[in-house]
């Protein structure tokens, strides 16, 4: 390959990240201008965490055509990856000696990534409106099986309840998973959405998703780093490099190519999501590890999403 190609190649990736990645940088700059206080970032995150992603997401789902289900062999694969993800994690934290809570904290970020806000945002830039159609389905299903995966861990191993009946408890009271729900119930209703809802998603995806990315970048607190130990540096290596790299090696296992790859590589390869940090310091569990997570797989994520979408791109298994 011709040095002008490989360059066309790394600009076609650049193209997918920086326009989501560059919001994030902003929020932060804003924040360090003192621009963009706590309080407003807080508000602004409770708003879009109970309202408007909820919204978003049911109407994502509302529009999902449920019998194609059964040929979207990308979410299967997603499921697998996710599985496996966590399963690696856990026997790695357990050959590590890692303390029940920290190894709860560290599985958790392993598996559970930014879908709702980074991951839509990144598929949106690749690949345009097709590319949250096809970014639908795995979001709703996998920010089901993440916050079911989530609750059952974190109530093992920080000692919260992990019946049955404690995790059903925790995944009722998110608001992400209920506008999911309440999107999937409308389309196995078969009643067709009014017209103004296309006109409300494409608010959300264009205008909102932007704001919620300030705040992601407004909230983080680079001076956590310092803090940061060994843990949190394996934690980031499972979700920026294991983890996708997991979920790619599968899905090609199960002849997922094109588009469908691109949109479940760049959902499987964001960031550790915010919300994990809000459910370990709800059960008292260790709330510095986790933030340091999230800021550090934040920061590295541009550069591995950047090289891992090229790398794709250069085997000519997604279009660049």
């Amino acid at each position: 390959m011709s040095l002008a190609s490989l360059s066309a190649l790394i600009l076609s990736a650049l193209s997918v990240t920086l326009p989501t990645f560059g919001w994030v940088v902003l929020g932060a700059l804003l924040a360090r201008l003192g621009w963009l206080s706590p309080g407003l970032i807080d508000g602004f995150s409770r708003l879009a965490f109970r309202t408007a992603l909820p919204l978003l997401l049911a109407l994502g789902a509302a529009g999902v055509n449920l019998g194609a289900l059964g040929g979207a062999t990308y979410l299967l694969a997603g499921v697998l990856a996710t599985l496996v993800t966590l399963g690696g994690a856990w026997c790695w934290g357990r050959w590590r000696g890692l303390s029940l809570p920290d190894l709860g904290v560290f599985a958790q970020a392993a598996f559970r990534s930014n879908l709702a806000i980074v991951g839509i945002a990144l598929c949106h830039a690749a690949f345009g409106e097709s590319g949250l159609r096809l970014a639908a389905l795995p979001v709703a299903l996998l920010t089901a099986l993440y916050n079911v995966l989530a609750v059952w861990l974190l109530q093992h191993t920080l000692g919260g309840d992990p019946s049955l009946r404690g995790v059903l408890r925790g995944l009722l009271r998110n608001p992400l998973l209920l506008g999911i729900l309440v999107g999937l119930a409308v389309s196995l209703s078969g009643v067709s959405l009014p017209p103004l809802a296309a006109t409300v998603e494409g608010l959300l995806s264009r205008g909102f998703l932007p704001l919620m990315l300030v705040a992601i970048g407004g909230s983080l607190r680079l001076s956590a780093l310092r803090h940061a130990g060994r843990l949190t540096w394996e934690a980031t290596l499972w979700r920026l490099l294991i983890g996708p790299a997991l979920g790619v090696v599968i899905a090609l296992l199960l002849g997922v190519r094109g588009e469908a790859l691109g949109v479940l590589f760049l959902l499987l390869a964001s960031p550790v999501a915010a919300a994990s940090f809000v459910m370990v310091v709800a059960l008292r569990g260790n709330g510095t590890l986790a933030a340091n997570i999230i800021v550090l797989t934040t920061l590295l994520s541009a550069l591995s999403i950047t090289a891992g979408f090229a790398l794709l791109a250069l085997l000519g298994l997604v279009p660049a």
